[in-house]
Protein backbone atom coordinates (compact mmCIF):
# COMPACT_ATOMS: atom_id res chain seq x y z
CA UNK A 1 0.00 0.00 0.00
CA UNK A 2 1.10 3.56 -0.64
CA UNK A 3 1.27 5.85 2.35
CA UNK A 4 0.67 9.42 1.19
CA UNK A 5 0.54 12.46 3.43
CA UNK A 6 1.09 16.18 2.85
CA UNK A 7 3.92 18.08 4.51
CA UNK A 8 5.23 21.60 3.90
CA UNK A 9 8.67 21.81 2.37
CA UNK A 10 9.76 24.95 4.19
CA UNK A 11 8.46 28.26 5.36
CA UNK A 12 10.21 29.96 2.44
CA UNK A 13 8.49 27.83 -0.16
CA UNK A 14 5.04 26.67 1.01
CA UNK A 15 4.26 24.05 -1.60
CA UNK A 16 3.53 20.45 -0.66
CA UNK A 17 4.94 17.09 -1.59
CA UNK A 18 3.91 13.49 -1.33
CA UNK A 19 5.60 11.43 1.35
CA UNK A 20 6.22 7.92 0.11
CA UNK A 21 6.27 5.03 2.49
CA UNK A 22 9.11 2.51 2.45
CA UNK A 23 6.77 -0.24 1.25
CA UNK A 24 5.83 1.68 -1.90
CA UNK A 25 6.67 -0.46 -4.94
CA UNK A 26 4.23 1.07 -7.40
CA UNK A 27 5.71 2.25 -10.69
CA UNK A 28 3.94 4.88 -12.78
CA UNK A 29 4.76 7.20 -15.67
CA UNK A 30 3.52 10.14 -13.66
CA UNK A 31 5.73 9.66 -10.58
CA UNK A 32 8.19 6.90 -11.44
CA UNK A 33 9.39 4.24 -9.02
CA UNK A 34 9.32 4.24 -5.25
CA UNK A 35 12.99 5.27 -5.29
CA UNK A 36 12.13 8.25 -7.52
CA UNK A 37 9.35 9.37 -5.21
CA UNK A 38 11.55 8.98 -2.17
CA UNK A 39 14.36 10.99 -3.82
CA UNK A 40 11.96 13.82 -4.65
CA UNK A 41 10.54 13.72 -1.12
CA UNK A 42 14.02 13.81 0.41
CA UNK A 43 14.96 16.82 -1.73
CA UNK A 44 11.66 18.55 -0.96
CA UNK A 45 10.53 18.77 -4.58
CA UNK A 46 7.18 18.25 -6.30
CA UNK A 47 6.98 15.82 -9.21
CA UNK A 48 5.60 18.09 -11.97
CA UNK A 49 6.78 16.35 -15.15
CA UNK A 50 6.10 12.84 -16.40
CA UNK A 51 8.83 10.24 -15.99
CA UNK A 52 8.55 8.99 -19.55
CA UNK A 53 12.27 8.44 -20.12
CA UNK A 54 13.86 5.04 -19.52
CA UNK A 55 17.41 3.82 -20.10
CA UNK A 56 17.32 3.50 -23.90
CA UNK A 57 15.58 6.85 -24.44
CA UNK A 58 17.75 8.80 -21.96
CA UNK A 59 20.85 7.09 -23.38
CA UNK A 60 19.74 8.18 -26.84
CA UNK A 61 19.08 11.68 -25.51
CA UNK A 62 22.62 11.94 -24.08
CA UNK A 63 24.28 10.38 -27.11
CA UNK A 64 22.55 12.75 -29.52
CA UNK A 65 23.20 15.80 -27.35
CA UNK A 66 26.89 14.94 -27.06
CA UNK A 67 27.06 13.92 -30.76
CA UNK A 68 30.83 13.54 -30.60
CA UNK A 69 31.59 12.28 -34.10
CA UNK A 70 29.32 14.84 -35.76
CA UNK A 71 30.47 17.76 -33.61
CA UNK A 72 34.16 17.01 -34.01
CA UNK A 73 33.71 17.26 -37.78
CA UNK A 74 31.93 20.59 -37.40
CA UNK A 75 34.59 22.08 -35.11
CA UNK A 76 37.58 20.51 -36.91
CA UNK A 77 38.48 23.72 -38.75
CA UNK A 78 39.25 25.45 -35.43
CA UNK A 79 41.58 22.62 -34.44
CA UNK A 80 43.26 22.44 -37.84
CA UNK A 81 44.10 26.16 -37.69
CA UNK A 82 45.52 25.89 -34.17
CA UNK A 83 47.06 22.47 -33.64
CA UNK A 84 46.82 20.64 -36.95
CA UNK A 85 46.01 16.94 -37.34
CA UNK A 86 48.36 15.83 -34.54
CA UNK A 87 46.97 18.47 -32.20
CA UNK A 88 43.40 17.36 -32.89
CA UNK A 89 44.07 13.64 -32.47
CA UNK A 90 46.18 13.70 -29.31
CA UNK A 91 44.34 16.49 -27.50
CA UNK A 92 41.05 14.68 -28.17
CA UNK A 93 42.43 11.52 -26.57
CA UNK A 94 43.73 13.42 -23.52
CA UNK A 95 40.43 15.26 -23.12
CA UNK A 96 38.41 12.07 -23.54
CA UNK A 97 40.34 10.39 -20.71
CA UNK A 98 39.88 13.51 -18.58
CA UNK A 99 36.14 13.62 -19.20
CA UNK A 100 35.78 9.94 -18.31
CA UNK A 101 37.01 10.91 -14.83
CA UNK A 102 34.78 14.00 -14.76
CA UNK A 103 31.56 12.26 -15.75
CA UNK A 104 32.26 9.32 -13.45
CA UNK A 105 32.51 11.79 -10.56
CA UNK A 106 29.30 13.49 -11.63
CA UNK A 107 27.51 10.18 -12.17
CA UNK A 108 28.05 9.39 -8.50
CA UNK A 109 26.62 12.75 -7.42
CA UNK A 110 23.71 12.28 -9.82
CA UNK A 111 22.92 8.95 -8.22
CA UNK A 112 22.96 10.58 -4.78
CA UNK A 113 20.69 13.47 -5.77
CA UNK A 114 18.94 12.97 -9.14
CA UNK A 115 17.44 16.39 -9.77
CA UNK A 116 17.06 18.77 -12.70
CA UNK A 117 19.09 21.30 -10.73
CA UNK A 118 22.24 19.25 -11.16
CA UNK A 119 25.44 21.05 -10.20
CA UNK A 120 23.98 23.92 -8.21
CA UNK A 121 21.87 21.49 -6.18
CA UNK A 122 24.92 19.30 -5.44
CA UNK A 123 26.95 22.33 -4.37
CA UNK A 124 24.12 23.35 -2.06
CA UNK A 125 24.14 19.92 -0.39
CA UNK A 126 27.86 19.10 -0.41
CA UNK A 127 29.66 22.45 0.12
CA UNK A 128 30.70 23.56 3.63
CA UNK A 129 27.63 24.96 5.40
CA UNK A 130 28.71 28.61 5.46
CA UNK A 131 29.36 28.65 1.71
CA UNK A 132 26.39 26.58 0.53
CA UNK A 133 23.97 29.36 -0.23
CA UNK A 134 26.26 31.75 -2.10
CA UNK A 135 28.23 29.11 -3.98
CA UNK A 136 25.15 27.24 -5.19
CA UNK A 137 23.63 30.54 -6.30
CA UNK A 138 26.65 31.46 -8.43
CA UNK A 139 26.89 27.94 -9.86
CA UNK A 140 23.19 28.08 -10.70
CA UNK A 141 23.81 31.20 -12.76
CA UNK A 142 26.83 29.65 -14.48
CA UNK A 143 24.77 26.58 -15.38
CA UNK A 144 22.10 28.85 -16.84
CA UNK A 145 24.78 30.68 -18.82
CA UNK A 146 26.47 27.45 -19.96
CA UNK A 147 23.37 25.65 -21.16
CA UNK A 148 21.67 28.68 -22.70
CA UNK A 149 24.81 29.55 -24.66
CA UNK A 150 25.22 25.84 -25.45
CA UNK A 151 21.85 25.91 -27.18
CA UNK A 152 22.95 29.00 -29.11
CA UNK A 153 26.28 27.42 -30.00
CA UNK A 154 24.82 24.22 -31.47
CA UNK A 155 22.21 26.22 -33.40
CA UNK A 156 24.99 28.42 -34.77
CA UNK A 157 27.12 25.37 -35.62
CA UNK A 158 24.22 23.87 -37.56
CA UNK A 159 23.51 27.19 -39.29
CA UNK A 160 27.09 27.72 -40.49
CA UNK A 161 27.26 24.13 -41.73
CA UNK A 162 24.09 24.69 -43.76
CA UNK A 163 25.84 27.68 -45.34
CA UNK A 164 28.78 25.43 -46.17
CA UNK A 165 26.45 22.92 -47.81
CA UNK A 166 24.95 25.73 -49.90
CA UNK A 167 28.44 26.84 -50.95
CA UNK A 168 29.29 23.27 -51.97
CA UNK A 169 26.34 23.21 -54.36
CA UNK A 170 26.42 26.87 -55.46
CA UNK A 171 29.92 27.93 -56.42
CA UNK A 172 29.18 31.67 -56.43
CA UNK A 173 27.52 31.69 -53.00
CA UNK A 174 28.65 34.57 -50.82
CA UNK A 175 28.82 33.97 -47.07
CA UNK A 176 26.77 36.82 -45.66
CA UNK A 177 26.79 37.04 -41.83
CA UNK A 178 23.08 37.75 -41.74
CA UNK A 179 22.43 34.49 -43.61
CA UNK A 180 24.03 32.58 -40.75
CA UNK A 181 22.06 34.55 -38.17
CA UNK A 182 18.75 33.84 -39.90
CA UNK A 183 19.63 30.15 -40.13
CA UNK A 184 20.19 30.13 -36.35
CA UNK A 185 16.71 31.62 -35.96
CA UNK A 186 15.29 28.85 -38.15
CA UNK A 187 17.08 25.98 -36.38
CA UNK A 188 16.12 27.33 -32.96
CA UNK A 189 12.48 27.82 -33.95
CA UNK A 190 12.32 24.26 -35.31
CA UNK A 191 13.54 22.88 -31.99
CA UNK A 192 11.15 25.03 -29.95
CA UNK A 193 8.27 23.45 -31.86
CA UNK A 194 9.65 19.98 -31.20
CA UNK A 195 10.19 20.65 -27.49
CA UNK A 196 6.66 21.95 -26.95
CA UNK A 197 4.12 20.37 -29.28
CA UNK A 198 5.98 17.06 -29.57
CA UNK A 199 7.40 16.95 -26.04
CA UNK A 200 5.54 13.76 -25.11
CA UNK A 201 7.07 12.04 -28.13
CA UNK A 202 10.62 13.17 -27.27
CA UNK A 203 11.74 9.79 -25.83
CA UNK A 204 10.55 8.00 -28.99
CA UNK A 205 12.21 10.60 -31.24
CA UNK A 206 15.49 10.29 -29.32
CA UNK A 207 15.42 6.51 -29.72
CA UNK A 208 14.90 6.77 -33.49
CA UNK A 209 17.59 9.42 -33.95
CA UNK A 210 19.99 7.28 -31.88
CA UNK A 211 19.75 4.61 -34.57
CA UNK A 212 20.57 7.24 -37.23
CA UNK A 213 23.47 8.47 -35.08
CA UNK A 214 25.03 4.99 -34.92
CA UNK A 215 24.36 3.81 -38.49
CA UNK A 216 25.30 7.23 -39.90
CA UNK A 217 28.68 6.93 -38.18
CA UNK A 218 29.43 3.66 -39.92
CA UNK A 219 28.07 4.88 -43.26
CA UNK A 220 30.38 7.92 -43.38
CA UNK A 221 33.32 6.04 -41.90
CA UNK A 222 33.16 3.29 -44.52
CA UNK A 223 32.93 5.81 -47.40
CA UNK A 224 36.02 7.64 -46.12
CA UNK A 225 37.93 4.39 -45.56
CA UNK A 226 37.13 3.04 -49.02
CA UNK A 227 37.27 6.22 -51.15
CA UNK A 228 39.40 8.69 -49.18
CA UNK A 229 43.00 9.53 -50.19
CA UNK A 230 44.89 8.04 -47.23
CA UNK A 231 47.87 10.20 -46.32
CA UNK A 232 51.14 9.38 -44.62
CA UNK A 233 50.40 8.04 -41.13
CA UNK A 234 53.55 9.54 -39.60
CA UNK A 235 52.62 13.01 -40.85
CA UNK A 236 49.00 12.65 -39.72
CA UNK A 237 49.95 11.75 -36.15
CA UNK A 238 52.94 14.07 -35.74
CA UNK A 239 52.29 17.21 -37.83
CA UNK A 240 51.24 20.18 -35.68
CA UNK A 241 50.08 23.50 -37.07
CA UNK A 242 50.23 27.16 -36.01
CA UNK A 243 48.18 29.20 -38.47
CA UNK A 244 47.12 31.45 -35.59
CA UNK A 245 50.63 32.86 -35.35
CA UNK A 246 51.55 31.89 -31.78
CA UNK A 247 55.07 30.85 -32.83
CA UNK A 248 54.72 27.91 -30.47
CA UNK A 249 53.03 24.65 -31.40
CA UNK A 250 52.13 23.86 -27.80
CA UNK A 251 50.33 27.14 -27.18
CA UNK A 252 48.70 26.98 -30.60
CA UNK A 253 47.32 23.50 -29.90
CA UNK A 254 46.00 24.55 -26.51
CA UNK A 255 44.33 27.66 -27.93
CA UNK A 256 42.39 25.42 -30.31
CA UNK A 257 41.33 23.15 -27.44
CA UNK A 258 37.68 24.09 -27.78
CA UNK A 259 37.58 22.05 -31.02
CA UNK A 260 37.97 18.80 -29.06
CA UNK A 261 36.35 19.83 -25.78
CA UNK A 262 33.03 20.80 -27.33
CA UNK A 263 32.39 17.30 -28.80
CA UNK A 264 32.95 15.79 -25.35
CA UNK A 265 30.70 18.11 -23.34
CA UNK A 266 27.16 17.18 -22.45
CA UNK A 267 27.12 13.69 -20.93
CA UNK A 268 25.70 15.37 -17.81
CA UNK A 269 22.65 16.50 -19.79
CA UNK A 270 20.78 13.46 -18.49
CA UNK A 271 21.13 14.94 -15.00
CA UNK A 272 18.90 17.86 -15.93
CA UNK A 273 16.32 15.43 -17.33
CA UNK A 274 16.42 13.21 -14.24
CA UNK A 275 12.99 14.34 -12.99
CA UNK A 276 11.59 12.85 -16.22
CA UNK A 277 13.63 9.63 -15.90
CA UNK A 278 12.29 6.45 -14.33
CA UNK A 279 14.49 4.93 -11.60
CA UNK A 280 16.81 7.91 -12.02
CA UNK A 281 19.32 7.10 -9.26
CA UNK A 282 20.20 3.83 -11.03
CA UNK A 283 19.63 4.70 -14.69
CA UNK A 284 21.29 8.14 -14.69
CA UNK A 285 24.89 7.08 -13.89
CA UNK A 286 24.68 4.18 -16.38
CA UNK A 287 23.60 6.57 -19.12
CA UNK A 288 26.33 9.13 -18.35
CA UNK A 289 29.18 6.62 -18.30
CA UNK A 290 28.11 4.64 -21.35
CA UNK A 291 27.53 7.87 -23.30
CA UNK A 292 31.06 9.06 -22.49
CA UNK A 293 32.69 5.76 -23.42
CA UNK A 294 30.77 5.06 -26.63
CA UNK A 295 30.47 8.59 -28.00
CA UNK A 296 34.06 9.33 -27.06
CA UNK A 297 35.35 6.28 -28.94
CA UNK A 298 33.20 7.06 -32.00
CA UNK A 299 34.51 10.63 -32.02
CA UNK A 300 38.15 9.55 -31.83
CA UNK A 301 37.79 6.95 -34.59
CA UNK A 302 36.06 9.49 -36.84
CA UNK A 303 38.69 12.12 -36.07
CA UNK A 304 41.59 9.80 -36.91
CA UNK A 305 39.84 8.81 -40.14
CA UNK A 306 39.11 12.44 -41.03
CA UNK A 307 42.73 13.49 -40.42
CA UNK A 308 44.06 10.47 -42.35
CA UNK A 309 42.11 11.32 -45.52
CA UNK A 310 42.39 15.10 -45.13
CA UNK A 311 44.55 15.62 -48.19
CA UNK A 312 45.93 19.16 -48.40
CA UNK A 313 45.71 20.92 -45.04
CA UNK A 314 45.86 24.35 -46.71
CA UNK A 315 43.04 23.44 -49.09
CA UNK A 316 40.90 22.05 -46.25
CA UNK A 317 41.27 25.21 -44.15
CA UNK A 318 40.79 27.49 -47.16
CA UNK A 319 37.84 25.55 -48.58
CA UNK A 320 35.11 27.78 -50.13
CA UNK A 321 32.61 25.91 -47.92
CA UNK A 322 34.44 27.11 -44.76
CA UNK A 323 33.89 23.58 -43.46
CA UNK A 324 36.95 21.33 -43.63
CA UNK A 325 34.86 18.17 -43.37
CA UNK A 326 32.78 19.10 -46.45
CA UNK A 327 36.03 19.53 -48.36
CA UNK A 328 37.12 16.08 -47.19
CA UNK A 329 33.78 14.54 -48.17
CA UNK A 330 34.02 16.02 -51.67
CA UNK A 331 37.69 15.21 -52.05
CA UNK A 332 36.95 11.58 -51.10
CA UNK A 333 33.85 10.99 -53.23
CA UNK A 334 34.63 13.40 -56.10
CA UNK A 335 30.88 13.95 -56.19
CA UNK A 336 28.92 17.01 -55.12
CA UNK A 337 25.82 14.87 -54.64
CA UNK A 338 27.68 12.30 -52.53
CA UNK A 339 29.39 14.93 -50.40
CA UNK A 340 26.08 16.77 -49.99
CA UNK A 341 24.30 13.62 -48.80
CA UNK A 342 27.03 12.93 -46.25
CA UNK A 343 27.06 16.57 -45.14
CA UNK A 344 23.28 16.63 -44.83
CA UNK A 345 23.47 13.69 -42.43
CA UNK A 346 25.98 15.49 -40.21
CA UNK A 347 23.90 18.68 -40.26
CA UNK A 348 20.68 16.81 -39.45
CA UNK A 349 22.36 15.31 -36.39
CA UNK A 350 23.61 18.78 -35.40
CA UNK A 351 20.01 20.03 -35.51
CA UNK A 352 18.80 17.17 -33.31
CA UNK A 353 21.74 17.82 -30.98
CA UNK A 354 20.39 21.35 -30.63
CA UNK A 355 16.94 19.92 -29.93
CA UNK A 356 18.32 17.94 -26.96
CA UNK A 357 20.34 20.88 -25.65
CA UNK A 358 17.27 23.14 -25.83
CA UNK A 359 15.37 20.60 -23.70
CA UNK A 360 18.26 20.37 -21.22
CA UNK A 361 18.73 24.13 -20.92
CA UNK A 362 15.02 24.64 -20.26
CA UNK A 363 14.96 22.03 -17.46
CA UNK A 364 18.01 23.51 -15.78
CA UNK A 365 16.49 27.00 -15.96
CA UNK A 366 13.18 25.63 -14.66
CA UNK A 367 14.92 24.05 -11.65
CA UNK A 368 16.82 27.22 -10.75
CA UNK A 369 13.69 29.32 -11.14
CA UNK A 370 11.81 26.87 -8.90
CA UNK A 371 14.38 27.63 -6.20
CA UNK A 372 13.88 31.38 -6.79
CA UNK A 373 17.38 31.89 -8.19
CA UNK A 374 16.54 34.19 -11.11
CA UNK A 375 14.32 37.19 -11.85
CA UNK A 376 10.75 36.32 -12.90
CA UNK A 377 11.21 32.94 -11.27
CA UNK A 378 7.48 32.12 -11.19
CA UNK A 379 7.28 32.65 -14.94
CA UNK A 380 10.14 30.30 -15.78
CA UNK A 381 9.20 27.70 -13.16
CA UNK A 382 5.65 27.48 -14.53
CA UNK A 383 4.56 24.27 -16.23
CA UNK A 384 1.19 24.63 -17.99
CA UNK A 385 -1.35 21.88 -17.24
CA UNK A 386 -1.33 19.02 -19.78
CA UNK A 387 1.92 20.20 -21.36
CA UNK A 388 4.36 18.67 -18.81
CA UNK A 389 7.20 20.92 -19.98
CA UNK A 390 8.40 24.41 -18.89
CA UNK A 391 7.30 26.26 -22.02
CA UNK A 392 8.44 29.70 -20.86
CA UNK A 393 11.93 28.36 -20.18
CA UNK A 394 12.02 26.78 -23.65
CA UNK A 395 11.02 30.08 -25.24
CA UNK A 396 13.80 31.87 -23.35
CA UNK A 397 16.34 29.43 -24.83
CA UNK A 398 15.04 30.41 -28.27
CA UNK A 399 15.40 34.11 -27.46
CA UNK A 400 18.94 33.72 -26.12
CA UNK A 401 20.02 31.75 -29.20
CA UNK A 402 18.66 34.46 -31.49
CA UNK A 403 20.30 37.27 -29.53
CA UNK A 404 23.71 35.57 -29.34
CA UNK A 405 23.61 34.81 -33.06
CA UNK A 406 23.72 38.57 -33.64
CA UNK A 407 27.40 38.41 -32.61
CA UNK A 408 27.94 36.88 -36.04
CA UNK A 409 27.08 40.23 -37.63
CA UNK A 410 30.12 41.89 -36.09
CA UNK A 411 32.66 39.14 -35.38
CA UNK A 412 34.30 36.73 -37.80
CA UNK A 413 34.89 34.20 -35.02
CA UNK A 414 31.41 34.21 -33.51
CA UNK A 415 31.33 30.41 -33.20
CA UNK A 416 34.59 30.47 -31.23
CA UNK A 417 33.19 33.13 -28.88
CA UNK A 418 29.93 31.32 -28.15
CA UNK A 419 31.59 27.89 -27.89
CA UNK A 420 34.23 29.21 -25.49
CA UNK A 421 31.60 30.90 -23.32
CA UNK A 422 29.50 27.74 -23.09
CA UNK A 423 32.58 25.63 -22.36
CA UNK A 424 33.91 27.93 -19.63
CA UNK A 425 30.59 28.24 -17.83
CA UNK A 426 29.85 24.51 -17.82
CA UNK A 427 33.44 23.64 -16.86
CA UNK A 428 33.32 26.09 -13.93
CA UNK A 429 30.18 24.38 -12.59
CA UNK A 430 31.91 21.00 -12.89
CA UNK A 431 34.98 22.25 -11.00
CA UNK A 432 33.03 23.59 -8.03
CA UNK A 433 30.60 20.66 -7.68
CA UNK A 434 33.35 18.01 -7.89
CA UNK A 435 35.52 20.04 -5.49
CA UNK A 436 32.70 19.94 -2.94
CA UNK A 437 32.37 16.15 -3.01
CA UNK A 438 36.18 15.80 -2.92
CA UNK A 439 36.34 18.04 0.16
CA UNK A 440 33.77 15.87 1.94
CA UNK A 441 35.91 12.82 1.20
CA UNK A 442 39.08 14.54 2.45
CA UNK A 443 37.32 15.51 5.67
CA UNK A 444 35.96 12.00 6.11
CA UNK A 445 32.37 13.22 6.14
CA UNK A 446 29.61 10.72 5.29
CA UNK A 447 28.24 10.81 1.75
CA UNK A 448 24.63 10.36 0.73
CA UNK A 449 23.52 6.80 -0.05
CA UNK A 450 23.45 6.01 -3.76
CA UNK A 451 23.11 3.12 -6.20
CA UNK A 452 26.40 4.04 -7.88
CA UNK A 453 29.45 4.44 -5.63
CA UNK A 454 33.11 5.06 -6.44
CA UNK A 455 34.37 3.84 -3.08
CA UNK A 456 38.12 4.09 -2.49
CA UNK A 457 38.88 5.34 -6.01
CA UNK A 458 36.48 8.25 -5.55
CA UNK A 459 38.98 10.79 -4.22
CA UNK A 460 41.74 10.11 -6.82
CA UNK A 461 39.16 10.35 -9.62
CA UNK A 462 37.75 13.58 -8.15
CA UNK A 463 41.22 15.16 -7.88
CA UNK A 464 42.22 14.15 -11.42
CA UNK A 465 38.95 15.61 -12.67
CA UNK A 466 39.54 18.95 -10.94
CA UNK A 467 43.13 19.32 -12.23
CA UNK A 468 42.01 18.50 -15.78
CA UNK A 469 39.03 20.88 -15.65
CA UNK A 470 41.06 23.83 -14.34
CA UNK A 471 43.47 23.35 -17.24
CA UNK A 472 40.59 23.32 -19.76
CA UNK A 473 38.91 26.31 -18.11
CA UNK A 474 41.98 28.54 -18.49
CA UNK A 475 42.58 27.77 -22.16
CA UNK A 476 38.92 28.05 -23.12
CA UNK A 477 39.32 31.85 -23.04
CA UNK A 478 42.28 31.98 -25.45
CA UNK A 479 41.79 33.65 -28.87
CA UNK A 480 42.88 31.86 -32.04
CA UNK A 481 46.05 33.93 -32.26
CA UNK A 482 48.11 36.52 -30.35
CA UNK A 483 47.29 40.23 -30.57
CA UNK A 484 43.86 39.65 -32.17
CA UNK A 485 41.84 42.41 -33.78
CA UNK A 486 38.56 43.35 -32.04
CA UNK A 487 36.65 41.24 -34.60
CA UNK A 488 38.93 38.25 -34.00
CA UNK A 489 39.05 38.52 -30.21
CA UNK A 490 37.58 35.80 -28.02
CA UNK A 491 35.06 37.92 -26.11
CA UNK A 492 33.79 35.00 -24.03
CA UNK A 493 35.80 36.10 -20.99
CA UNK A 494 33.97 39.45 -21.04
CA UNK A 495 30.55 37.79 -21.18
CA UNK A 496 31.55 35.25 -18.53
CA UNK A 497 32.80 37.98 -16.20
CA UNK A 498 29.69 40.11 -16.80
CA UNK A 499 27.45 37.18 -15.84
CA UNK A 500 29.39 36.52 -12.62
CA UNK A 501 29.29 40.21 -11.67
CA UNK A 502 25.57 40.47 -12.46
CA UNK A 503 24.77 37.36 -10.43
CA UNK A 504 26.78 38.67 -7.46
CA UNK A 505 25.06 42.06 -7.59
CA UNK A 506 21.63 40.47 -7.98
CA UNK A 507 22.40 38.12 -5.10
CA UNK A 508 23.31 41.03 -2.83
CA UNK A 509 20.30 43.14 -3.82
CA UNK A 510 17.63 40.45 -3.95
CA UNK A 511 18.85 36.88 -4.27
CA UNK A 512 20.02 36.47 -0.67
CA UNK A 513 16.58 37.55 0.56
CA UNK A 514 14.57 35.01 -1.48
CA UNK A 515 17.06 32.26 -2.36
CA UNK A 516 17.55 29.69 0.37
CA UNK A 517 19.25 27.05 -1.76
CA UNK A 518 18.08 23.47 -2.35
CA UNK A 519 19.66 22.26 0.88
CA UNK A 520 17.10 24.31 2.84
CA UNK A 521 14.34 21.99 1.60
CA UNK A 522 16.21 18.72 2.05
CA UNK A 523 14.88 16.36 4.72
CA UNK A 524 17.89 15.50 6.85
CA UNK A 525 16.28 12.40 8.32
CA UNK A 526 15.66 10.75 4.94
Amino acid sequence: MTETTKVPVSEAEPYEVDVVGEDDTEVSERKGTGADRHAMWRMGKVQEMRRNFRFVSIFGFSMILMASWETVLGTSTIGLIDGGTAGLIWMYLICWIGFICVYTSMAEMGSMAPTSGGQYHWVSEFAPAKYQKFLSYIIGWLCVLGWQTGAANTAFLAGTQIQGLIALNKQDYSFEPWHGTLLVFAVSAFNVVFNTFLAKKLPLIEGIVLVIHIFGFFAILIVLWVMGPVGDAHTTFTAFNDYGGWNNYGVATLSGLVAVVLPLLGADAAVHMSEELRDASKTLPRSMIWTTLINGSMGWIMLITFCSVLGSLDDAIGSPTKQAYLYVFYNSTKSVAGASAMGALVITMAIFCNLSITATSSRQLFAFARDQGIPFNKTFAYIPPRWDVPINAICLAFGVSCLLSLINLGSSVALMNIASLSTAAIIASYIVSISCIALKRIRGEPLLPSKFKLGRVGLPINILSIVFLVFIFVFSFFPMGPKPTPAGMNWSILMFGATVIFSCVYYYLRGRHVYAGPVAYVRKSA
